[in-house]
């Protein structure tokens, strides 16, 4: 387990940068957290750290999943917030993703059952005015 302080928000995109530079497909990372907390602005970060700093990186709110493309591999970021049934994962091509892409995953508790065991999973709270951010 490791534990990181952030104080603001340009420290929590420094370590999301940081955190970018480690990872590799295929490698999943389930993003935990309250609304609000800051998911989507570290997925953010870690695909225009991987793909582009002018990368356009919508939140998968409605479509479920955004794939990216850098260095001949791929980036799938999927929000499950809005997911209730978890047969719906394999319709959105989840199983295929985490055998083969870098996955960035919201809201992943569903997915619990079709995570692979090596699953990095990020805890992301609110600490004073920036965040703790606890890896798994």
């Amino acid at each position: 387990m490791q534990e990181f302080i952030t104080h603001d928000i340009n420290e929590t995109h420094e370590w999301a940068k940081k955190f970018a530079t480690g990872l590799h497909a295929p490698m999943t990372i389930a993003l935990h957290g309250d609304l609000g907390v800051g998911k989507s602005e570290i997925a953010r970060t870690i695909i225009q750290t991987l793909c582009g700093a002018d990368t356009v990186v919508p939140s998968p709110t409605f479509t479920l999943v955004q794939t990216y493309n850098f260095g001949g591999k791929k980036i799938s970021h999927f929000d499950l917030y809005r997911i209730s049934d978890a047969a719906e994962l394999v319709e959105i091509g989840l199983g295929y993703a985490v055998q083969n892409d870098i996955c960035l995953i919201e809201w992943p508790d569903i997915a619990n059952d079709i995570l692979p065991e090596n699953t990095m999973h990020v805890y992301i709270s609110e600490y004073k005015d920036g965040r703790k951010i606890i890896i798994k």
